[in-house]
């Protein structure tokens, strides 16, 4: 497919491309891109005698096994 021939199919399709479904697979697709470059890493840099915790979600300190209070 040459540069005019996309060029012919965009201005024969420019309804559909930019009416609803149009916009959402092209939002889809930058969507992926993006997911695809987000590579998230984590660091944790700490001083002497320190206690660190780190995890990639929630992290609940003093709870019991439950979840619940310790209280009652």
């Amino acid at each position: 497919m040459t540069l005019s021939d996309a060029l012919t199919w965009v201005i024969d399709n420019k309804e559909w491309i930019f009416g609803g479904i149009g916009v959402a697979a092209i939002t889809g697709v930058i969507a992926l891109l993006k997911r695809r470059q987000n590579d998230h890493t984590q660091r944790q840099r700490s001083g002497a005698n320190s206690t660190n915790l780190q995890a990639g979600g929630d992290i609940n300190v003093g709870r019991g096994r439950s979840g619940a209070d310790d209280e009652g």
